[in-house]
């Protein structure tokens, strides 16, 4: 006599969820990335997928404490569902878990941010107030996220934080080198994992020791930016800090001033050695 085993439907359907949460996470974040699918909508998918993948969770624990139980067939469908569900969770255990330690932020600079404005695009009017911290939070949280002042001239800063900058990948939107006493500026766009965009602008002006450099990152349409406006400007300016040290350690005489004096005696000396040498028969 043959005896028959079941297929555990509780399994099948654990399966299945976990199966239809991973496009349902996987496709809005690729169309929102490409700009096929605008902010509120990639926020609704968002949360299907979330609601999604807690049931794939949820009925696959209960699957596998059934087959436990009845010895039914299921167990890899249960387990499929399982670890489906648990790899669509991860982002938004990860994203939950920043949410927790920084505060709902959008736009962080080290001086005034009227002073690095962004680049005006059609989208830009429709962003959300911006979301800001006070200088003793900011101090607090991001304690890096300070004016940098280097012994370089402003040009010279200038080409080392767009060097940066390109090196990084980032989509350039403004190039502005400093003219005379108007600061140069640099404006460039971020795209982060989920498809949020966010912008980094950079101030390069004269300082007392030589140049200035100040950083604003501000997320351009995000609700929270889960701390990344304050470490990235963090990261990009201790990267800066060590740029410029290897530069002067490589180049020490950047720092140093032409003595205009010494080049015009070197220049009289010249002139004079040139008719002397003319004057000879």
């Amino acid at each position: 006599m043959r005896i028959l085993i079941r297929t555990s439907k509780t399994a099948i359907w654990a399966r299945w969820l976990g199966g239809l949460a991973v496009p349902v996470l996987v496709i809005p974040v690729v169309m929102h990335r490409l700009r096929w699918l605008t902010g509120d909508l990639f926020l609704v998918a968002m949360v299907l997928a979330c609601i999604i993948a807690v049931l794939a969770v949820g009925t696959a624990i209960v699957a596998l404490a059934r087959l436990w139980q009845s010895g039914d067939q299921g167990w890899n469908r249960a387990l499929g569902g399982l670890v489906m569900g648990l790899l669509c969770l991860a982002p938004f255990a990860w994203y939950g878990n920043l949410a927790l330690t920084y505060p709902p932020v959008t736009d962080i600079a080290t001086i005034d941010r009227g002073a690095m404005p962004l680049v005006f695009e059609p989208g830009t009017a429709a962003m959300p107030p911006p979301r800001t911290l006070t200088r003793e939070q900011i101090a607090a949280l991001f304690p890096n996220v300070e004016t940098r002042e280097y012994p370089l001239t402003p040009e010279q800063a200038y080409e080392v934080v767009l060097r940066q900058v390109t090196s990084l990948g980032w989509d350039l939107r403004l190039q502005r080198p400093p003219l005379g006493s108007e600061p140069g500026r640099i404006n460039a766009q971020i795209m982060t994992w989920p498809g949020w965009r966010e912008e980094a602008v950079f101030r390069i002006e004269a300082g007392p020791e030589g140049s200035r450099v100040d950083m604003r990152s501000a997320s351009l349409h995000a609700f929270h930016d889960f701390g990344s406006n304050g470490t990235r400007i963090e990261t990009f300016l201790s990267a800066l800090d060590d740029e410029v040290t290897v530069l002067l350690r490589d180049n020490p005489s950047t720092t140093q001033p032409v003595d205009a004096e010494a080049e015009e005696t070197g220049e009289s000396e010249t002139d004079a050695e040139a008719e002397e040498a003319g004057s000879e028969p």
